[in-house]
């Protein structure tokens, strides 16, 4: 059995992965009795932290935002701007850190004061950042409305715009969100359409209130990158390469398609994942990067860069 210190982290833990407890739930999960969970709560209120209960047999407990911040460790100064932080690196998607700041990002504003948000709120709406070539990020306040409905297992209520253009209404069940090159994605359940979908969020307007509860799904793979990468590669191409450009990565970026991956090797050179819809598109588009590059496989698109050379060779005289 955990001492009482390390049974409040974990108390603290699991209140923060979803929205409710039940407090037998609770009890389960820490294995003690639901008067030892009483105790518990009673204790994270005296530290500071907003813990919400609700009356009887379906009641339970929840992480609310309170009027002080919780202690820690912060000043309210720093509190915010480890918020605007998390939201500019959950939105722009600083590379390595996009997932751990968007999850930090949904702890956080799930307990700062109203005064706080409304500080945070302030600071990102009067600020204005150049915009770079590279950076096609989803705004915060999207991915984190996503990830709150993930968490909570909410229904949500979506306009889709798919890339040719079609909109159409929906009724999702979101499960996860997937970023992938520079583009976020939610794997979600349709309900219009019984079936497992991926949706890329750029595309997404969310309704003003969620739907109902729903029971989590087993999710249609346990990898769920190469999930969301087979379903990039059936909608927008079939031939798929991985190539060595003799450029630096920054520079391969801004010439590729947001959808696809490049890898840094040095500060000469890089892998870029490309793909295209027949091996002379992607034959085509790879003569576009103005840097030389190795490619070996797949045979078909090496056939197709041997014709184009002589093509080009011949018109050249």
């Amino acid at each position: 059995m955990l001492d009482t210190s390390s049974r409040l982290l974990k108390l603290l833990t699991l209140l923060e992965s979803r929205r409710d407890w039940p407090g037998l739930e609770l009890a389960r999960q820490l294995e003690v009795s639901t008067r030892t969970i009483r105790h518990d709560m009673a204790r994270l209120r005296a530290l500071g932290y907003p813990v919400e209960a609700a009356p009887g047999v379906a009641g339970g407990y929840r992480l609310g935002a309170g009027g002080a911040l919780p202690p820690l460790l912060l000043d309210d100064d720093e509190a915010v701007a480890v918020a605007i932080g998390l939201r500019t690196a959950a939105g722009r998607g600083v590379a390595g850190m996009q997932d751990s700041a968007l999850r930090a990002l949904v702890k956080l504003e799930q307990v700062l004061p109203g005064r706080l948000r409304q500080r945070v709120a302030a600071l990102q709406a009067y600020t204005v950042a150049a915009a770079s070539s590279s950076d096609e990020g989803v705004e915060a306040e999207l991915l984190a409305r996503i990830a709150a409905a993930c968490r909570d297992s909410e229904v949500l209520w979506v306009d889709y715009t798919k890339h040719g253009g079609e909109a159409s209404s929906r009724a999702l069940e979101p499960h996860r969100l997937v970023h992938w090159g520079r583009r976020w994605y939610l794997v979600a359940w349709d309900r219009g359409r019984s079936g497992w979908r991926t949706f890329r969020v750029d595309r997404l307007q969310l309704g003003r209130g969620n739907g109902p509860r729903f029971a989590p799904r087993p999710l249609p793979a346990e990898d769920l990158v190469a999930y969301v990468r087979g379903g990039i590669r059936s909608a927008f191409g079939r031939v798929e390469a991985v190539i060595k450009v003799q450029a630096p990565a920054a520079e391969v970026i801004r010439r590729v398609p947001p959808d696809m991956v490049v890898e840094p090797l040095d500060e000469g050179s890089c892998l870029l994942h490309a793909y295209g819809s027949s091996p002379e598109m992607l034959a085509f588009h790879l003569g576009l990067l103005g840097a030389d590059f190795e490619v070996g496989e797949p045979p078909e698109l090496v056939a197709s860069l041997r014709r184009l050379a002589a093509r080009y060779a011949a018109a050249a005289g």
